[in-house]
């Protein structure tokens, strides 16, 4: 099994997951579907999947262009059954899914939207996180609270360190000037951000990130640190509080 990354739009990310030998394939948030189509048939690849992280139509643009076309199934959460265009297959929190591709677990990360799932395969250490989680960041609380996204990330801050992060947009160098912004001292985003700039340098993506980076340098997972606290001007252990001053300010970096 490998994963190609597709860029769409101005900085979203797709994701083609197939299989070498019989090139059967799953696509992940095709935002577009022009530039899935272009890998597709580059490969000769089967496209059977299409599985949305989240309804938002730079995740799902693509869904109904690639099943006219395929014939393939769309995959979603089952409370995102209203809103995820041509859903097929609807699936629940904390299930394990088998298909003829791969073993997948689903689960609700609610907060960026209320219906959002990422997709963790551990057969290739992929955690498909669209929205929620990002390199150095997370996304912008639209249809949840600052709790649900806090607890959401705590989710995610739980799966094992070597965890590959394929995240729904292009945006770590941005979040990662505001991770330095709060926490300049840190030498290994230090060393993050180093690597960051020569991917950037050379035209590669930032992504993959892996977990075990993002819990030593995304701001956003370390706000349970109580000397980021003391810089934020919290006054007693609160993480979810310092979560959302962080999230606020970051709104308006």
């Amino acid at each position: 099994m490998k994963i190609k990354i597709v860029k769409c739009l101005t900085d979203n990310y797709s994701y083609i997951i197939f299989n070498k030998e019989n090139l059967l394939c799953a696509v992940v948030d095709p935002s577009e579907a022009e530039p899935i189509i272009e890998k597709i048939e580059k490969n000769n690849l089967k496209l059977k999947y299409i599985f949305n992280t989240h309804h938002h139509y730079d995740h799902v643009g693509g869904n109904k262009k690639l099943k006219e076309k395929y014939n393939c199934k769309v995959v979603g959460f089952e409370k995102d059954k209203d809103r995820i265009p041509e859903i097929d297959i609807v699936l629940k929190d904390n299930q394990k899914w088998k298909n003829e591709l791969f073993e997948c677990s689903i689960l609700h990360i609610p907060g960026h939207t209320s219906g959002h799932i990422c997709i963790y395969i551990k057969e290739l250490k992929a955690l498909f996180t669209g929205d929620t989680l990002f390199s150095l960041g997370c996304g912008r609380i639209f249809e949840g609270t600052y709790e649900e996204m806090y607890k959401s990330l705590s989710k995610l801050k739980k799966f094992p360190l070597n965890t590959r992060i394929y995240c729904g947009h292009e945006y770590t160098k941005k979040n990662s000037d505001f991770c330095l912004s709060i926490d300049s001292k840190n030498s290994k985003l230090i060393n993050k951000i180093n690597e960051i700039n020569k991917n950037i340098q050379n035209e590669k993506p930032t992504i993959p990130s892996i977990l075990e980076d993002e819990l030593e340098c995304n701001i956003f997972l370390r706000s349970d640190n109580m000397e980021i606290q003391k810089r934020l001007g919290i006054n007693k252990d609160d993480p979810i509080k310092t979560f959302a001053k962080l999230r606020d300010l970051k709104d308006n970096f």
